[in-house]
């Protein structure tokens, strides 16, 4: 192919020149020919369109100087050296100067070829770069671009039959190209829904509306273990007078793109998964709440049939014996599945102890303080996995196919297991589902850990402080007596109130409510001090002045402690009540017919104030009458007004008549919420 034979596209008036081979019409992007000194030596109408330029102001002009800005000239002008001295084609994209002055990005596909007198030539098919699919399906008009492309691309007859093959297309199917030909598009595909393919391809053929990039997967020949991914465009293929030839397809092998997309998204979706976490699990301070939180979140997610089981000596807080080789005990503290399955049978239900010998493999886990993975799930391994013979035959019917087990570790410590199971899930757990679900075991140890440490103290503190609390009978002379102690779900709030009913002589008792204005053990330690101060003032037959006088300055003495208190005497002979009130919250009165209301008593300073005398305040207590004392606990929220709470409050005792134990229940779950932050003491006293 001579110089002036690629020129010869220019006229086509002239009916002694050879005719154009019509691949430009059929290709419909833009094809240009360099010679070796980079002058353009042919030029179609649709470079024109592409570019700006006419033939006749290109041909002959140096392309590089023409198309090219300077700051690239460099990297074309290597590029095409490379391609005429290596023979090695070049695919890409990069920026041309169009006549306007405009740059527009153009995809490429370069390649050197060769006239028949040995004349070397660079050729560029270019287009638009969203025209790509086009130029490399178009490109299966000519077989020696065929031959050359790195993209799998067939002719195919209007029967679907091949036609021809290029090696890229033998090398991703494995099916070699002559034994491709003849035969029908789906005796080659590895696809499964070839049927769709067919269908979608016959469709193209009808209408001629390119089909391009379809995505699909598949298990081909040459490779038949794993699945390979491949993006297929279909278009129709039309002679220059519009007579339908048949179907092209391009195939592009992207299992690479296809298995980093889906690595990518895997990842994406662990990330969620742990950033959920921290929204999802350790709620509450309650061990067994967030152990089903932590199952919850990694059913489905990560596994089919999730169990979280604790250590039975971890969560009592005793030491563990040393060396781990032997059995262990477990309690279970959670149990999800995504879906019904037998094999919640086979699992220990929340709640149990379950004995598991040192040879099953959640033993090992908390004895190496390692996961432990079975890829694949055999008959030999279900016996380890199982608590008994029973329970591996039902995790054989389930189809537990992929196993994996991750030690709960907070601070050093082991606490237990989570326990992964996958049976509809058809992957086996890998090293990501390690990572993933090691990450997820120990957010959630740390807050199982924080829940046993809160729960341990919470009822060491509640232990205390009902030992401080009295037990007294129900009846003294000329009372009726109930009560109720609260404490507040917060370890930190346990431990500050109090109440006491103390028999003094002559049939006399005495009524206290305090509140230690502190948290915690500490709080209740100081609580059973005062109250034994104040039982041993009472003894001395004190005035209620005297004796709040006396315990603000055994508070002074103790460092940063305030305390509310409440002191009371009645006497059933003279039916008088003497009160005496260190800063606390009034007592309400309810008599029959009347209605309640709240004792106008001088307020006081509270104990450890120091130095404040305490007035007392006395009234008559009729038969039948009620008198309540109680902490602030039961009535002070961080939403409500005080006063609108008091009132709420004396809306209970509407019948004074009723059972005390009745009035209490009232009280507390009338005005109390399970979530409220403080304590609560509270003491009935009905006058006989």
């Amino acid at each position: 192919m001579a110089v002036d034979s690629l020129h010869a596209g220019d006229d086509d008036s002239d009916p002694e020149r050879p005719r154009p081979t019509g691949l430009l019409d059929v290709l419909s992007v833009a094809a240009v020919a360099l010679d070796t000194n980079g002058r353009i030596v042919f030029w179609t109408p649709q470079a024109e369109e592409l570019f700006g330029y006419a033939a006749e102001d290109v041909l002959g002009q140096y392309a590089a100087r023409l198309l090219i800005r300077p700051e690239h000239l460099q990297a074309v002008v290597s590029l095409f050296t490379d391609v005429l001295e290596t023979g090695r084609g070049w695919a890409g994209a990069f920026p041309v100067r169009h006549k306007d002055g405009s740059s527009r990005l153009t995809e490429f596909r370069t390649m050197r070829l060769l006239d028949d007198l040995g004349d070397v030539y660079a050729l560029g098919i270019a287009a638009d770069h969203t025209l790509l699919q086009r130029v490399e399906t178009d490109l299966a008009l000519c077989e020696r671009l065929i031959n050359q492309s790195p993209i799998g691309l067939a002719l195919m007859d209007p029967d679907l039959r091949y036609v021809l093959v290029n090696p890229a297309l033998e090398r991703i199917d494995g099916i070699p190209a002559a034994d491709h030909i003849g035969r029908h598009l789906r005796e080659t595909l590895p696809f499964p829904d070839v049927d769709t393919v067919e269908a979608a391809l016959r469709q193209v053929l009808t209408t001629g509306t390119p089909l391009l990039d379809q995505f699909h997967v598949g298990h081909p020949p040459a490779d038949p273990e794993h699945e390979h991914a491949w993006s297929l465009s279909f278009y129709r293929l039309e002679d220059p007078g519009g007579r339908v030839l048949g179907a092209a397809a391009s195939v592009v092998d992207v299992t690479e793109r296809h298995h980093a997309a889906a690595e990518a998204d895997r990842a994406r979706r662990r990330l969620a998964l742990i950033a959920e976490a921290s929204t999802r699990v350790g709620t509450t301070l309650e061990v067994e709440q967030t152990a089903h939180e932590l199952a919850e979140l990694c059913a489905p997610v990560l596994a089919d049939v999730v169990a979280v089981d604790v250590l039975d000596h971890a969560l009592a807080f005793r030491r563990a014996r040393r060396p781990d080789n032997g059995p262990e005990l477990f309690r279970a503290l959670a149990l999800k599945a995504a879906h019904p399955t037998v094999a919640l049978s086979a699992a220990d239900s929340p709640g149990d102890l379950a004995a598991y010998d040192g040879d099953r493999l959640v033993t090992l886990c908390v004895h190496t303080a390692r996961p432990v993975l079975v890829r694949h799930v055999g008959p030999r391994d279900l016996p380890r996995i199982a608590r008994d013979a029973e329970a591996g035959a039902l995790l054989a019917q389930a189809g537990v196919h992929s196993y994996l087990a991750v030690p709960l570790i907070a601070h050093g410590e082991v606490l237990g297991a989570l326990d992964l199971k996958r049976t509809r899930n058809p992957l086996p757990f890998d090293e990501d589902d390690i990572v993933l679900a090691a990450e997820l075991a120990g957010r959630a140890a740390v807050a199982i850990d924080n829940a046993r440490w809160f729960q341990s103290v919470r009822n060491t503190a509640l232990t205390l402080q009902r030992s401080l609390l009295p037990d007294h009978s129900s009846h003294h002379t000329g009372l009726e007596l109930a009560s109720r102690y609260q404490p507040a779900q917060a370890t930190s709030e346990v431990g500050g109130d109090w109440y006491d009913v103390i028999p003094l002589a002559d049939d006399k008792t005495v009524l206290v409510v305090g509140d230690v204005m502190g948290n915690g053990i500490d709080a209740a330690a100081t609580m059973g001090r005062l109250r034994t101060a104040t039982c041993a003032y009472a003894d001395l037959d004190l005035e209620p002045g005297a004796v709040l006088q006396h315990l603000d300055k055994i508070t002074c003495d103790l460092e940063h402690y305030i305390v509310t208190c409440l002191y009371a005497v009645y006497d059933p002979h003279t039916r008088r009540c003497t009160i005496a009130n260190a800063g606390h919250m009034p007592p309400a009165l309810a008599r029959p017919g009347q209605p309640p209301t709240f004792l106008d008593l001088p307020a006081g300073a509270p104990l450890g104030v120091g130095g404040i005398p305490f007035e007392a305040t006395t009234t008559d207590l009729m038969p039948d009458d009620l008198l309540v004392l109680y902490t602030d606990g039961l009535v002070e929220t961080r939403q409500h007004p005080i006063d609108d709470r008091l009132e709420v409050l004396l809306s209970f005792l509407d019948e004074p008549r009723r059972p005390l134990e009745e009035i209490c229940d009232l009280l507390l779950y009338g005005l109390r919420h399970p979530d409220d932050h403080d304590d609560v003491a509270l003491l009935i006293a009905r006058a006989l």
